[in-house]
């Protein structure tokens, strides 16, 4: 029996890992023997993917860290918001701040307050794969939140930020709601930041 074949394609822990290899001999033994000839991927300590060419990075971001969801860098690069590649997958949670790095890449985590984290969460699907990331208006505040440093206080320093630092697309950028960045503001320590970001979506 080829013992990849009756794995899902999704993130699994150890035991239920073990529950499809119920039929074989040893499971634990087998496990280990999958990870080694890498038919298997261990994601962190206790979780495992099947080895595929199409591993859906987002969707395993949802499960090494939870609860979390992709945002910022990663989030804003899928909506064709900011040209550049993103080299870790960049996600927010309720919990503290953490980094994972397995052969997939590396995975981080940014805490948020549960009042702002819980706002603007999507629910995507894309061959048959269902993960959850933020809406391009809350990636783009999140990251606000998250920056260090980062004020924009007048027209001209968001401006700058936008088109200068993030190189966002503002054909894509005019697309987003400023109504959705004055609710983020009502729960947010950087509330002008993000009423400046829906004042220049206003004008």
């Amino acid at each position: 029996m080829d013992a990849a074949k009756i794995l899902p394609d999704v993130p699994m822990t150890s035991s239920v890992l073990a529950s499809y290899l119920a039929d074989f001999k040893a499971p634990t033994q087998k496990v280990a023997e999958m990870e080694k000839a890498g038919e298997i991927v261990r994601l962190k300590r206790g979780l495992f993917v099947k080895s595929a060419t199409s591993l859906n990075l987002f969707l395993i971001a949802n499960h090494i860290y939870s609860p979390s969801y992709v945002s910022r860098e990663s989030a804003l690069r899928y909506y064709g918001l900011i040209p550049e590649h993103v080299f870790a997958t960049t996600s927010v949670s309720i919990n503290r701040s953490r980094t994972f790095e397995n052969s997939l890449g590396l995975f981080s985590y940014d805490l948020l307050p549960l009042d702002f984290y819980r706002k603007g969460i999507a629910l995507h699907e894309e061959n048959g794969v269902c993960w959850q990331m933020a809406t391009p208006e809350k990636a783009l505040a999140d990251l606000i939140v998250l920056s260090a440093g980062i004020r924009l206080r007048y027209r001209s320093e968001t401006m700058s930020y936008l088109e200068d630092f993030l190189r966002v697309d503002m054909d894509e950028f005019v697309k987003l709601k400023p109504e959705r960045f004055e609710e983020y503001a009502e729960v947010s320590k950087k509330s002008q930041a993000l009423l400046n970001i829906a004042k220049l979506l206003r004008q």
